[in-house]
Formats: structure tokens, C-alpha cells, sequence
């Protein structure tokens, strides 16, 4: 997978909080955008998902939003059964 610029809005409202919600850190979100298992496109939003593993082994799926070639927006992220 190529490099990306990761967003992170840490703002009341922002995708750090909306991730916490979930259980989830930034640095659990990378692990899955930097090696994810699979990427597809969300039925509902029509955005960009990936979906893999965090260090600590659980299987996260995260959807985001490409604002450029590099850069990338991550909206929500959650655990998954496998």
C-alpha cells in the first residue's frame, strides 16, 4: 500500500472521538489503512473501506474518505467479528 497522510480531528465530534466510541485509537486505525486484508467500497456511504487486523489482533473495518492521492479522512472505524 502506498503512504498516506492520515487526518486526525481531535475536536469534540471529530474521528478521534467517533473511533474511541467504537474502542478503537488512531494508531489501531493505521495498522488496518497501512496493511489492510481487503479494500471494497461501502453499500451504504459509497466510500473507501478497509479491513484488517490491529496489532493486538482484532479484525477492525474502517471506512474513510480520499480527499487526494494521498491523503486520507478515516470517518468511522469498528471491530468485526472474524
Amino acid at each position: 500500500m502506498p503512504w498516506y497522510d492520515i487526518i486526525w480531528n481531535d475536536e469534540p465530534g471529530g474521528n478521534v472521538e467517533h473511533i474511541a466510541e467504537h474502542g478503537l485509537t488512531p494508531d489501531d486505525v493505521e495498522d488496518v489503512l497501512f496493511n489492510p486484508l481487503e479494500e471494497t467500497t461501502s453499500r451504504s456511504s459509497r466510500r473507501p473501506v478497509a479491513t484488517g487486523y490491529t496489532r493486538d489482533g482484532r479484525l477492525v473495518l474502517v471506512v474513510y474518505e480520499l480527499i487526494d492521492d494521498v491523503t486520507i479522512y478515516p470517518v468511522t472505524a469498528y471491530e468485526i467479528e472474524d
